[in-house]
Parts: C-alpha cells; structure tokens; sequence
C-alpha cells in the first residue's frame, strides 16, 4: 500500500510519498512548494483568505497526485507558522473545509519528539537532532535509552523578519547549558541541506562549518543565488538558520556535524506505517 504525508511548514509545503508492506517502507517521491507563509505571520499577525486560498491551491495538487498513484492513506500537519499566526483555528477549519482533509496543528514538543522516529535517533551513541526550521528550532537528544526533546521560538524566516526574541534567544542557552556535551549534531531541515551541499560533503568539523558559515555570510544574496546556486527563499534566511546551529554547536562543544534528508514528512509517514500495520489491540475490562 502506498501512504503519504504533507507538512506544511513556514517556509515551503512539502510532500512524500512511500511504498509500504507489513515488514518494509520505502520512500518513492517528494516534493516541496515554496511558499513562506511565515512571513504573512510575522509581518501581519495572521493568515488572510487570499494567503489560505494559494495554499488550498497548493494542497489540492497534492491531493490530485496522491488520486492519480491511488494514494488514499495520508496525513497533513502544520507547524510553526500555523501555530503562531493569531487566527490559528479558523485557518485551520477555513483550509480543512477547501480540501475535505484534516490538518493536524503539532506543536513544537510534538515536532521535536517525532524526531525519534529517525533511523538514527536511537543509536546509543548519544546525537543531538536539531531541526531549524522556518519559525522554530526543535531539538532531540538520546541518551542512554531515554531522550530529552525541547522546542524554541527561533527560526530562518522569524529572524529574517527580526522576530527571533533575544529572550528566547536566551532561554535556549540556558537550556543547552544544562545538557551534557554531545560529540555529534544531526542536523535537519532544507537549510542545512542546501549548506552542505554546497560543499559536497555530508560532514563537517565544527571548525570547518564555523568557517564556511563564515565565508557564506560575507555573500550578499544574489552572490549566494550566483554562486552556490541557492533558491530564493533559501539565500535569504540561510544565515539566520546557521546561525542558530552555531550557537548549539558551540555550547555543547559538537566535533562533528552532518546533514540528513529526513524530515517532519517522513517521521509523519513512518507514524502512519506503524497505524497501519501494527495487530489489533484487544482492550477487556474487569
């Protein structure tokens, strides 16, 4: 059976797309559309009508492509830009009813547990998962069998739009103060991505990626877009998504970083895997 998932984030909608049996999964297609509904929220509050009807646009696309590969299990989340704009629930509904789909509105605890559903999440060897993406910054730690997950109000397009609290900007210093020093950062999100390929590596040295944050930032963003060969709308708020990253790196004395393709979407896809194939529970009551 095949399953899908759809995330819609503060910066672009994104969709994958697996191949399921009761023993495998196995991803067959993504897909991401930009469209930063972040900075309506930074800028004006809330989502307008206008805003809401592109994305229905967007969402019915996907929605006619899951029809066409006979895709008729799948799930939609929201994240940050949904859970921040001052109209949350009518959006919500106002979209719901455009696409006779749910949306489930996750919070950020929610997005940085989902994190544990990485292939990697439960190595022992304790990482640190960290997810900047365009409103927050979810974080995962596994330690011994248990993890520690904790989220920030601090994003890519949040600082772009100087809207990266400097009280929150300390709330997470204090809380990273309080971990142990983890060796490894997994680092998450389309940012990251674009950083290290870049440089066509799949790991950095804190020193190397210190130094090639540096190097970036210098670059203004047609320099990024020319040269790097960045997007748009990932030439703009790199530099404020990095710079998150360096401040986690930094306190908890990282050595190591490395970038990963997994995703809110894929761990909502994994979720749905387990729906769908784990035995029925028998449930007596004495």
């Amino acid at each position: 059976m095949k399953i899908a998932s759809i995330d819609i984030g503060t910066n672009a909608i994104k969709s994958k797309t697996f191949k399921t049996t009761p023993i495998s999964i196995e991803f067959l297609d993504g897909k991401r559309s930009p469209f930063r509904l972040g900075s309506d929220v930074y800028n004006h509050g809330f989502l307008n009508n206008k805003v809401l009807d592109k994305l229905v646009i967007i969402l019915k696309k996907y929605q006619k492509d899951f029809e066409k590969n006979n895709i008729k299990m799948y799930e939609i989340v929201a994240t940050s830009a949904f859970r921040d704009t001052q109209n949350s629930e009518d959006a919500r509904r106002y979209v719901e009813n455009k696409i006779e789909h749910p949306i489930r509105i996750i919070s950020g605890l929610e997005e940085a547990k989902l994190i544990k559903l990485h292939p990697k999440a439960q190595s022992k060897k304790q990482k640190v998962f960290v997810d900047v993406g365009g409103g927050s910054t979810e974080i995962y730690i596994n330690k011994d069998d248990q993890y520690v997950i904790q989220s920030f109000q601090l994003g890519a397009v949040r600082g772009m739009h100087g809207q990266n609290n400097p009280d929150e900007w300390t709330r997470l210093k204090k809380w990273l103060k309080k971990q142990s020093k983890i060796e490894e950062m997994i680092g998450l999100g389309g940012n990251i991505r674009s950083f290290f390929k870049i440089y066509e590596v799949g790991k950095m040295t804190t020193k190397d990626f210190i130094q090639n944050t540096f190097e970036l930032e210098k670059l203004t963003i047609n320099e990024k877009m020319k040269n790097h060969h960045l997007a748009i709308d990932k030439a703009d708020v790199i530099d404020d998504a990095l710079k998150i990253y360096l401040e986690i790196l930094k306190i908890l004395e990282v050595k190591n970083i490395k970038s990963t393709k997994w995703g809110v979407s894929d761990s909502i896809a994994v979720k749905i895997y387990h729906e769908l194939y784990s035995k029925k529970i028998s449930i007596t009551r004495n």
